[in-house]
């Protein structure tokens, strides 16, 4: 479908035409004339679906198509959980609003907070911020928001999980709420805690589904190699970046220690890398984002820090060096790669340590993995066996009384299932003869 079809003004139209967009994609196709009508909206879709353009275009339809409730107040409000995703808001609101009269102004965190009270004190139309920082200027009184018309939250589960609840509710209440048009997205709909802080928020709101979370891109192959230990993921590791095919690629550690190993091992390797982690000031993080976005790096090693709000189109790769402990995280991550319909690879070294994410992750997407294998790098290590639940104390089996050790032993040995692996190419990788599988 055409932008054009969704009642957007030419004017932006000839924008999303400018920037060569060839069309809207399905969050955009829902919830745009949703919201153009002016209704309340709670929507949830995968990474990389373009759910900011599906705010923001209608956000802009309305600034340039209605008279606003106040000459001072800001009209629009979009707040983000991380810095590095509020960033990338501003930067496509700036290429929605360049060339016009309207002002936006990004308020982070860790940043000038005079230089922030100046921006606001120049009454911008669109106001980009993280909670914290937003309600620390409502508390000194920087801004109103009793003029407010839309306020829209991304990535609100992720909010409420890294405790903004506090923030956001003052930002609400702060906000004339019966006639402004709130709007939510959240990776699910069936987060409880979304539903009921939406239910404060929100106003009898249409609801959009677009895919489930744990769905994953069409247009980026997933591949899972088994792994021995340490030295073999780093051998599985260069060879995959020597053989693979990619502008830029995003490696994900657990730990900032090996962020910063790896990154200093790979630039011994002839490499140029790039380490973040959390632990860096805004301004370090910022300078090497800028720089990984410039293009300055191939490589960006970093935790999940940057497993959401990165957007740049010729991240063709990423691998998992460690897999995340919470599966939901994988989902982010390789959104990193395959952005606006591009195609991706995603590659994920599973070691005894990842064991209990990778069946943690199986669970979550509903579907058995595939383990992989390189020629010359296949691993001995096939996966750990489910432990054994401890027997609880009214279970007959607790109860029965042992048996002498002479009858044990003679007891036929029970028969154990193993998992079954699927071998298939990966990529551009060459492969030699594939294994059989190792049983039922």
């Amino acid at each position: 479908m055409q932008f054009k079809e969704l009642g957007l003004d030419k004017r932006l139209v000839e924008r999303m035409d400018h920037q060569g967009f060839q069309g809207a994609t399905e969050i955009q196709q829902q919830a745009i004339p949703v919201v153009i009508a002016g209704k309340d909206l709670l929507a949830s879709s995968k990474t990389g679906s373009g759910k900011t353009l599906a705010y923001l275009l209608p956000a802009m339809q309305r600034v340039i198509k209605q008279k606003a409730f106040s000459k001072r107040d800001p009209r629009v409000v979009v707040l983000a959980p991380t810095r590095e995703l509020a960033k990338q808001v501003y930067g496509q609101l700036r290429g929605l609003t360049a060339g016009s009269n309207l002002k936006g102004v990004l308020i982070l965190g860790g940043e000038d907070f005079n230089l922030q009270s100046k921006a606001l004190a120049k009454d911008p139309q669109f106001v980009i911020a993280t909670p914290g920082r937003l309600a620390d200027h409502l508390e000194h009184g920087h801004l109103e928001l009793k003029g407010l018309e839309m306020l829209i939250l991304d990535e609100a589960d992720r909010m409420l999980d890294l405790g903004f609840s506090k923030q956001l509710t003052a930002i609400h209440k702060a906000a004339d709420h019966r006639r402004r048009q709130t709007l939510m997205f959240s990776a699910t709909m069936d987060n409880a805690v979304v539903n009921e802080f939406g239910a404060d928020l929100l106003s009898a709101p249409a609801r959009v589904r677009i895919d489930a979370e744990q769905q994953m891109h069409d247009n980026i192959s997933h591949t899972f190699l088994l792994s021995d230990h340490l030295d073999h993921k780093q051998a599985q590791l260069m060879t995959l970046l020597k053989q693979r095919d990619y502008k830029q690629a995003m490696l994900f550690t657990a730990t900032r220690g090996d962020t910063e190993r790896l990154a200093s091992w790979l630039a011994e390797q002839g490499f140029s890398t790039l380490a973040l982690s959390g632990d860096l000031s805004q301004a370090a993080r910022n300078r090497i984002m800028d720089e990984f976005a410039a293009g300055k790096a191939q490589l960006l090693i970093t935790t999940d820090v940057a497993s959401r709000g990165l957007d740049i189109s010729q991240v063709q790769l990423v691998i998992n060096f460690d897999l995340p402990k919470h599966s939901e995280e994988y989902i982010h991550r390789v959104g990193r790669t395959g952005r606006a319909g591009a195609s991706g690879a995603a590659v994920s070294l599973v070691g005894p340590k990842d064991w209990a994410a990778a069946m943690a992750l199986q669970s979550f997407l509903g579907h058995s993995l595939s383990f992989d294998a390189l020629e010359g790098l296949e691993a001995k290590f096939t996966g750990l066996k489910p432990k054994k639940a401890p027997a609880k104390a009214g279970d007959k089996a607790a109860k029965t009384k042992a048996k002498p050790a002479r009858a044990r032993k003679s007891a036929a040995p029970k028969k154990v299932k193993k998992t079954a692996f699927v071998l298939k190419d990966v990529g551009d990788v060459p492969f030699g003869k594939k294994k059989a599988p190792q049983g039922d």
